[in-house]
């Protein structure tokens, strides 16, 4: 007798199947709403809280008058960015069958402050941003090409990043 695995890359797969048929019978399960809640402590320090999980500082550098006790939001976009972009490679494989055995993903990206700080006008956000993505595992180089392509093609957050979503900041 064969023991049907049950867990690849620490992925429980019978979960992953089960959200897949869900949606696959009904649409509107695919829709979600996520929400976060943001505290400003003072200067530049703030607390992002989301669902029930610890609150998530956020302050500036010293070098930009922060007091540096915390990653500052562009760096935690660029994190936002690899997280989402490791649960994609993780899920991905492990519907593939393809097992990592580690996975690193650096990110960088560029920004001129001078819109940020009123000295100019333009873009304020980042104008690159280049994520390394290093795997190690026995599958073919053709196969994590195949992964990597699928991932690239489904990241929310790399996809929010890379097309004009709307934004709307309203104020209370």
């Amino acid at each position: 007798m064969t023991e049907t695995a049950t867990r690849l890359n620490d992925v429980d797969i019978a979960v992953v199947g089960q959200l897949v048929e869900a949606i696959r019978a009904d649409d509107t399960k695919a829709q979600t709403t996520w929400a976060a809640h943001v505290q400003w402590n003072g200067a530049f320090a703030s607390e992002a809280r989301v669902r029930n999980f610890s609150p998530v500082a956020s302050d500036e550098p010293a070098a930009l008058g922060g007091g540096d006790t915390a990653p500052n939001p562009v760096e935690q976009l660029l994190g936002a960015l690899g997280n989402c972009l490791a649960v994609g490679y993780a899920a991905n494989a492990t519907v593939a069958g393809v097992e990592l055995k580690d996975l690193r993903i650096d990110l960088k990206g560029d920004i001129d402050l001078r819109v940020f700080l009123g000295l100019a006008e333009g873009h304020a956000g980042f104008n690159s941003i280049t994520a390394n993505v290093t795997i190690d595992s026995d599958a073919p180089r053709e196969k994590l090409d195949e992964l990597h392509a699928k991932v690239q093609a489904s990241s929310p957050v790399g996809h929010t990043l890379g097309s004009a979503v709307p934004v709307e900041i309203v104020l209370s």
